[in-house]
């Protein structure tokens, strides 16, 4: 099976800044591109950190009251409150914690996104340059493929050269990604295996499987 690639997925003209920009400088890139976050690179394409609108917004809220105590998160904004060039401004958690391969799969994206509590990856090349970014929209993309091209990569990648299960003995139904198995197989243990593979299949949003079996393999005799 051939999993979508994060570069196949991820948008490469990146609006950046530099990590001197000023802060009205980097509020006229976001306004201008309308987005709502920009990397901070170094003069080699370098990815130092992200600014978002939440980034900005605390040096609004920073001017509001200024008597008040500092926690740790609160000298951090009051930090950003006063800070004028994009290096102060932006969030900057280890590269490696917001950053992307293009030959990593969806799923891999996915997961880091999730672990990380980011809504999107900087994709670096081998010498960690910028090469493009990669959102959660981006990502679902995914589940608007093809039903043909989702039926066709079940039938011939997962039936026929993976399981060597003939397509008469299992026909497949793909509706809106949903995928539905009816048919026979030789052996019980097959079943939940077939419904495994057809849900990591690139599209697919649920798995419907009305199998049956000709013997009863997961029984110890």
């Amino acid at each position: 099976m051939r999993h979508r690639k994060v570069s196949e997925l991820m948008i490469r003209e990146v609006i950046t800044v530099p990590q001197n920009a000023a802060f009205k400088d980097t509020v006229r890139t976001l306004t201008e591109h309308q987005v709502s976050a920009v990397p901070v690179v170094d003069p080699a394409g370098h990815p130092l950190g992200l600014i978002s609108e939440g980034d900005l917004l605390q040096k609004a809220a920073g001017q509001g009251d200024y008597f008040r105590s500092l926690s740790e998160r609160e000298a951090l904004q009051e930090a950003k409150a006063v800070a004028q060039r994009a290096e102060e401004l932006m969030s900057a958690p280890p590269v490696c914690a917001v950053c992307a391969g293009p030959d990593w799969t969806v799923a891999e994206a996915a997961r880091l996104m999730e672990a990380q509590g980011v809504k999107r990856l900087l994709v670096v090349d081998e010498t960690d340059t910028l090469i493009g970014i990669v959102s959660r929209r981006d990502l679902l993309r995914i589940f608007l493929r093809d039903d043909d091209a989702i039926l066709h990569e079940i039938v011939v990648d997962i039936l026929d050269r993976t399981l060597r299960q003939g397509s008469a003995a299992i026909a497949v139904e793909v509706a809106d990604g949903r995928v539905e198995l009816r048919g026979t197989v030789q052996f019980k243990s097959l079943i939940p295996v077939i419904e495994r593979l057809c849900r990591t299949v690139d599209g697919v949003v649920s798995v419907r499987q009305l199998l049956d079996y000709s013997v009863d393999d997961t029984v110890m005799t």
